[in-house]
């Protein structure tokens, strides 16, 4: 009998769930028991409130084989055997009618079974980083396929039946040896919102492109396409748009018609202008490096949203280098001063919500959504249509209170809230967001911060509370936070170093600085992990005698410490002044 410790079972009548680690399975094989999920119903238990494995993660070992024996999870929902060493599938796959996600990347597969396509409600089907050099006409079967991913293979074409396929939103073929997009599949695919079809041997878009009116990011760089059809006018609601390491030789004035288009990037191609109509757009980046530009038109300088212009790599005999190297704000008040007076003072003037409509949509896509600085008292509901964001930046605005849309981002990894105006504590938001790794909540105008206030975020790995007005609980609950590595606690009025940071034992940051401590504790030699220190500004005077080791002194800095006046050493490590006391 083979011991798996690695499995989780959860409470009767809910889900059960099976996980291993990456050196979990010792085998090249699947041991039995994962097959017979109802043989763990121990005597004690009442088979009747058994529940059959549904969530199955085989990922990052060494399994070589799947058996036949998977017929037997007739209510998997998720199977996830990424990152193993399969070269085959098994046909058993048609026998999961359950199975919604399916993750089989990289294996070395070269051959998708038929069977395939009975697993009818596949919603995600990842099989990237394979060996494929075809997919199974039996795929169109799986109506309800929402994302299909398979990048890196050697696909050349795309089976016909999938144009069956209607409800696709996110489709990734990057990396392949596709010669053409079929015209009958995108004209079936109208709900896509994302399609990478880059580095591929695409030679043309298709002419119904156009019918994409939900597409969001089309990537299509490094392909051999030579034109961009005037029918892209139709993908209205288009934020990213890629291009780049093509043939193109022009551009389509349609182009202009893309009113939500934010980022452009033609790099690399043969482009000769830059057309008119398309200085209408509201672009926050655009990369024309590398081509054959002379010049711009000096229309391009009423594009007022501009952030990023490249230009590198073109003949441009009109502009002076200085400008092409210059800033980008720069360039486009001289490009407007070539305008008549009469457009010049039509120039596009960007308002406060068209900004923040642009960050909305490209949230959609990049899953980040940054408002910093937009002087905002309130957050606007609009910018929450995207509820998988891994990373929100509210920083430096007037925010009193986090908006109750945040805790549906249950995805969320990076939360950014410096220089706002909260009093209260979020806490309640904190409770929604358990995959939450960095908070930052330095320089609010905090009145108390709770001893259980990270209590709901425990898996936190960056921790910023500095230039608060409040001041720490008698027992902050840093105890609780056993992944955290970076603390900043600068100008918190701090008199004593909190106790509990000492048992941070996976603590690599750490900023004191700023400061009233007069004194360091001994348990910092505890914190192994320590690889920077900050006490510069306090009014330290000594260091204990057990910390004058040459590994905790080349993590501190205790710069500006005006008591500190035993100095023995004083050298630089990575420019800064490391001291050391006899």
């Amino acid at each position: 009998m083979v011991d798996l410790p690695w499995i989780v079972f959860s409470k009767p009548r809910e889900p059960l769930v099976l996980s291993t680690s990456p050196i979990a399975l010792s085998g090249k094989d699947v041991p039995n028991e994962v097959y017979r999920s109802l043989d763990a119903v121990g005597d004690d238990d009442k088979w009747w409130e058994a529940v059959e494995l549904q969530k199955l993660i085989l990922a990052h070992n060494n399994i070589e084989v799947l058996r036949e024996d998977l017929r037997n999870l007739a209510q998997l929902t998720i199977l996830n055997v990424s990152h193993n060493k399969l070269t085959e599938l098994p046909s058993a796959f048609g026998e999961l009618p359950m199975l919604k996600s399916l993750d089989v990347s990289f294996n070395s597969i070269q051959q998708l079974p038929e069977e395939i396509g009975s697993a009818t409600s596949l919603v995600k089907f990842d099989c990237s980083n394979n060996q494929l050099k075809e997919l199974p006409s039996s795929l169109g079967r799986c109506l309800c396929l929402s994302e299909f991913k398979a990048s890196n293979n050697s696909m050349t074409s795309f089976p016909e039946d999938m144009v069956n396929c209607s409800k696709l939103t996110k489709l990734d073929v990057e990396g392949n040896k596709l010669t053409v997009l079929s015209e009958n599949l995108i004209a079936s695919w109208t709900m896509l919102m994302e399609l990478n079809a880059s580095k591929n041997l695409l030679s043309s878009i298709p002419e119904n492109i156009g019918s994409l009116s939900h597409l969001i990011r089309l990537d299509l760089h490094q392909n051999r396409i030579s034109a961009v059809p005037p029918s892209i006018m139709g993908c209205g609601s288009l934020a990213e748009f890629y291009m780049g390491n093509n043939t193109l030789a022009t551009l389509p004035a349609e182009l202009g018609a893309l009113s939500h288009l934010g980022t452009l990037d033609l790099h690399s191609n043969q482009l000769k202008e830059y057309p008119v109509e398309a200085c209408k757009l509201r672009l926050s980046v655009l990369d024309l490096s590398n081509n054959s530009l002379t010049g711009l038109p000096p229309e391009l300088g009423n594009m007022t949203t501009l952030r990023k212009l490249l230009l590198t790599g073109n003949p441009l005999r009109t502009l002076r280098s200085s400008l092409v190297s210059g800033t980008t704000q720069a360039l486009l008040k001289y490009l407007r001063s070539r305008l008549p007076q009469s457009e010049e003072a039509e120039a596009t003037t960007t308002t406060k919500d068209d900004v923040i409509s642009m960050a909305a949509r490209l949230s959609i896509t990049s899953k980040e959504l940054s408002l910093e600085g937009m002087d905002l008292s309130v957050v606007p509901a609009k910018v929450w249509e995207s509820g998988e964001m891994i990373k929100v930046d509210l920083s430096r605005n007037s925010i009193q209170e986090l908006p109750v849309e945040l805790s549906s981002c249950t995805s969320l990894q990076t939360l950014i809230l410096s220089r706002n105006k909260f009093k209260d504590w979020p806490g309640s938001i904190f409770t929604s967001l358990p995959n939450l790794l960095c908070l930052k909540l330095d320089s609010n105008p905090l009145k108390q911060i709770p001893s259980d206030g990270f209590q709901a975020v425990p898996g936190l790995q960056v921790l910023d509370l500095s230039g608060n007005a409040a001041s720490l609980p008698e027992n902050p609950a840093f105890s609780s936070l056993l992944h955290l590595q970076e603390l900043y606690l600068r100008q918190m009025q701090l008199h004593e170093v909190p106790s509990e940071v000492l048992s941070l034992r996976n603590l690599r940051i750490l900023d004191l600085s700023r400061n009233s401590l007069r004194s360091v504790p001994v348990g910092f030699k505890n914190l192994t992990s320590l690889t920077e220190l900050d006490l510069s500004d306090n009014n330290i005077s000594a260091l204990p005698p057990e910390l004058d080791e040459p590994s905790f002194w080349s993590a501190v800095n205790a710069n500006y410490c005006p008591y500190l006046t035993r100095v023995r050493t004083c050298i630089f490590v990575n420019d800064c002044m490391v001291v050391g006391l006899s």
